[in-house]
């Protein structure tokens, strides 16, 4: 453990429900071997199964760490509690740990030496693995299709040490993550119009376009219950990543890659008929026939969703011009330089 004062750090938890995931969460925390105090932030969504009254009774006064708990009494979303994690402290630097996710002992430290020396990182990326078979990566970051859809970098892949260099990646994922205040403070937090899903792509590419970077900390492991919110096979998830992938398109893309989206949806859209014959991609975990229409008509739930949202995306581009450090040019050669195939994009599921 290194002797260098690392920054105050809040850890936000958000949860729904859950309570002996949470418990395990939670649990991870208390292991944290770290040369400073640090404090946590618990934000319940109107949770009905008991998770606030065990974070009282077993954590707050019994635990090295500060910890709050902060009670809705309906679920806001991810994006609204993770921005009452934010207001909720003055930290330096503020960390997202999922209530489905366990952190190594060693996970705040390694992430937080990510900005040492680099006031240009404003965001730190974990390695996630998934915690039913930690030999395979969930998430080692995120890249991008040109549609607006993105997809966890090395995503169900074993791990061979292929993602074991610290390097610049787009942005972390929401699971496990760390970001500087100063950057939140000039460029804001989660859009709550995005409620949940493609949240961390919208805000990491925002600070992206305001000049901030994401270093990929592969030090700094979790490991994460991949769908245990709304489950892997929920319409409703299907919807929302659908829906969001638009208005992040929408918000943030430059004109010259916006209007070529029609044609890079085609595309998708296209392989994914495919690769759901050969039970793949993020269509493929439906079962038979049935479960593919109900995961088609999600996905046009979703767009149809998004519609009438397109107006407030597009007024919100005026804001972004205002932070505005990277040229449209240079956001186009972002997208496209961490971009994932279809290849890949159809093997994968989110």
């Amino acid at each position: 453990m290194g002797q260098d004062y690392l920054g105050s750090i809040t850890v936000v938890v958000v949860t729904w429900n859950r309570r002996d995931l949470l418990s395990s969460c939670l649990q991870s925390l208390t292991r944290q071997k770290l040369n400073q105090p640090f404090e946590v932030v618990v934000v319940d969504n109107g949770s009905d199964d008991g998770s606030p009254e065990m974070v009282l009774k077993d954590y707050v006064r019994s635990t090295s760490f500060r910890l709050r708990l902060i009670r809705n009494s309906d679920n806001r979303g991810f994006c609204a509690a993770n921005n009452q994690g934010f207001a909720a402290s003055d930290s330096e630097f503020v960390a997202l740990l999922n209530n489905d996710a366990e952190a190594e002992h060693d996970w705040l430290e390694k992430l937080a030496k990510a900005f040492d020396g680099r006031p240009d990182v404003g965001m730190a990326a974990s390695k996630i693995l998934v915690y039913e078979d930690p030999r395979r990566i969930d998430k080692a970051g995120h890249l991008i299709y040109p549609d607006g859809q993105n997809r966890g970098r090395g995503s169900g892949e074993l791990d061979q040490g292929q993602y074991d260099r610290v390097e610049e990646i787009l942005w972390p994922d929401g699971c496990a993550a760390m970001y500087r205040r100063a950057m939140l403070d000039q460029i804001g937090g989660f859009d709550e119009d995005f409620f949940a899903y493609a949240d961390d792509a919208e805000l990491g590419l925002r600070a992206q376009i305001a000049g901030w970077k994401c270093l990929y900390i592969p030090d700094a492991v979790v490991r994460h219950h991949r769908g245990a919110t709304l489950g892997l096979r929920s319409s409703r998830r299907l919807e929302l990543i659908e829906r969001n992938r638009l208005l992040l398109a929408a918000k943030l893309f430059p004109w010259s890659l916006l209007c070529w989206n029609p044609f890079y949806y085609g595309m998708r859209l296209a392989a994914g008929v495919w690769a759901a014959i050969a039970g793949q991609g993020e269509v493929g975990k439906y079962p038979g026939v049935r479960g593919k229409l109900r995961a088609a008509i999600a996905m046009l739930q979703g767009d149809w969703q998004a519609a009438p949202l397109l107006p407030r995306m597009l007024a919100k581009r005026r804001a972004v011009e205002r932070i505005r450090r990277l040229s449209p040019r240079q956001v186009r050669k972002l997208i496209m330089d961490h971009r994932i195939s279809l290849k890949q994009l159809m093997r994968q599921a989110v």
